[in-house]
């Protein structure tokens, strides 16, 4: 794909460029997921209500905006509102014919049936590991990478993931988020027996 810049009247100033298709794709795929999982980390079911009554609460904001009256959450597209109201619906209009998992977004169904067929459409370059997601993939790359993005702010340790970073953070903070089942004890991550 390529693209010209122009300028002015009487000057033309040509910048030919090329974007590789499979970039834009990559891209597109990466902004998909993080909509979609973010989405549903970050909100909470409130209460049951039918796709006809979240048009009521659909809330225009400025002149190209619009606003969920739940969260406050601003979307530039009426559609993508709708779609977001879905997290605090609770509907899920697409389901699993196999297991009966349900959905929010077809594509999300689609990705979840690879489960299912066993399909692995993307493979790793260097290894040819294979997997069904291409965020997947993408998390694998760092290992021959070596590629560390999320860095303590406190000791400058850096992480692949932004969970071991977060898990990283209790040495510093102190914080003890789980208690044992068996002692009470408080502790930094999640166990399930003392292997006594």
């Amino acid at each position: 794909m390529a693209f010209i810049k122009e300028e002015s009247e009487d000057v033309k100033i040509e910048e030919t460029f090329t974007v590789k298709q499979e970039d834009l794709q990559e891209q597109t795929d990466i902004i998909e997921e993080n909509k979609g999982s973010k989405d549903e980390e970050h909100h909470v079911k409130i209460e049951e209500k039918t796709h006809l009554e979240t048009d009521d609460i659909l809330k225009r904001r400025n002149k190209n905006r619009f606003t969920c009256t739940q969260c406050g959450k601003s979307l530039g597209r009426k559609d993508n509102l709708k779609i977001h109201m879905m997290i605090h619906t609770g509907e899920k209009p697409f389901a699993c014919t196999q297991c009966g998992k349900s959905f929010i977004r077809s594509s999300h169904l689609n990705e979840h049936m690879r489960i299912h067929t066993g399909e692995k459409p993307f493979t790793c370059t260097q290894c040819g590991k294979s997997f069904s997601c291409s965020s997947h993939l993408k998390q694998h790359m760092m290992i021959h990478t070596g590629e560390k993005p999320f860095a303590c702010t406190q000791c400058g340790k850096s992480f692949s993931r932004s969970s071991n970073l977060n898990h990283h953070m209790r040495i510093h903070t102190g914080q003890k988020p789980f208690t044992c089942t068996q002692c009470r004890k408080k502790v930094q991550q999640q166990i399930f027996s003392h292997g006594i």
